[in-house]
């Protein structure tokens, strides 16, 4: 049987120890490097802390709540991977589902809305524009019905199902609820900007789906009697789906096609003449009665899924087909 490590061990922090880190022994040095400044250290301290049994598994539980996504959503994969988890472990592990899962939008450049080329495009996903992006963390789904209802205490969805996301949401519902979210979490959550959006949604590709040039009910959820380019028919489901349905792209978000349309921060402009160039909500100007929706539903046209296509619509008004995910940035503590 392992010896369990002794006070007296050091710590070192696997191979990729940082090297503004401070080298300490045993669990007290695990938990002094829990409270280091830089998100690396504590990070870095997680996998070290399952060495020490279940005092080390407390330290990475209580590291659900560290205000650093990157450092949490860390704490959360090494306890998806605990073998006969305990009750505490499993009741910590289904609060934490009940966030958002987030995941990390690395920064660059992309050349945002469609080219005239492009089948059923539309006049105001032009001109096109290069748009520079910081980086950040998107929801890996749409928020569900679970999570609405754990921080709204209501669901207004008519297609039932925890897993589901949620629908029916009016713009100023689902800015209550990254308020409500940041609130309760001390990390800030925010809706997307237009550009956020569909820099993650085409996680480098350049055609009309991160997928491809043509799009299958394999692949999304939209109404499958219509067909895209060479597309075939499907299946039209009229409904929405559980979120995680159908593959990812490549920076792991689902359902960023279809399903459900989702809100975004900013003010409908009919065309983009001015736009930000640094991936910030476009707020000035435009018409301030609609506010932004993006990648379509579960009962539009294929090529209102497309990862350029945009719609205005009125913020006060819900709808069955009407969702939204959220966004963190790398700065996102109160």
């Amino acid at each position: 049987m392992a010896q369990q490590p002794k006070d007296t061990d050091a710590v070192l922090g696997g191979k990729k120890t940082p090297q503004r880190s401070l080298v300490l022994g045993g669990i007290q040095g695990v938990k002094q490097r829990l409270q280091a400044p830089e998100e690396e250290v504590r990070e870095d301290a997680l996998y070290q802390a399952l060495n020490y049994g279940e005092e080390g598994l407390a330290l990475v539980i209580a590291s659900l709540e560290d205000e650093s996504l990157r450092v949490s959503n860390t704490a959360y994969e090494l306890l998806l991977k605990q073998p006969n988890p305990s009750k505490e472990l499993k009741v910590a592990i289904e609060n934490y589902k009940k966030l958002p899962q987030m995941v990390y939008i690395s920064g660059g450049s992309f050349i945002m809305g469609a080219p005239k080329t492009e089948k059923d495009s539309y006049d105001w996903e032009r001109p096109q524009h290069r748009v520079e992006i910081a980086p950040f963390y998107m929801g890996r789904y749409p928020v569900t019905q679970r999570q609405y209802k754990a921080v709204m205490g209501e669901n207004p969805s008519s297609f039932k199902g925890e897993n589901n996301p949620v629908e029916g949401v009016i713009w100023y519902k689902a800015k209550e609820f990254c308020q409500k979210l940041s609130e309760q979490t001390r990390k800030i959550y925010q809706l997307p900007s237009e550009a956020q959006w569909e820099y993650a949604c085409r996680a480098g590709t350049t055609t009309p789906f991160y997928f491809g040039e043509t799009i299958s009910t394999d692949q999304a959820n939209y109404n499958g009697n219509y067909t895209y380019g060479n597309g075939k028919e499907g299946i039209y489901r009229e409904k929405t789906t559980p979120v995680g349905s159908f593959p990812p792209n490549a920076f792991g978000l689902y359902d960023m096609h279809g399903n459900i349309w989702e809100w975004c921060e900013d003010v409908w402009h009919e065309n983009y003449e001015g736009a930000p160039n640094d991936g910030s909500p476009w707020l000035t100007g435009g018409d301030h009665k609609l506010r932004v929706l993006r990648g379509g539903s579960w009962d539009v046209l294929p090529w209102l899924c497309r990862c350029a296509n945009r719609y205005g619509y009125v913020p006060d008004i819900g709808y069955f087909n009407l969702g939204f995910r959220v966004v963190s940035s790398v700065a996102r503590t109160l």
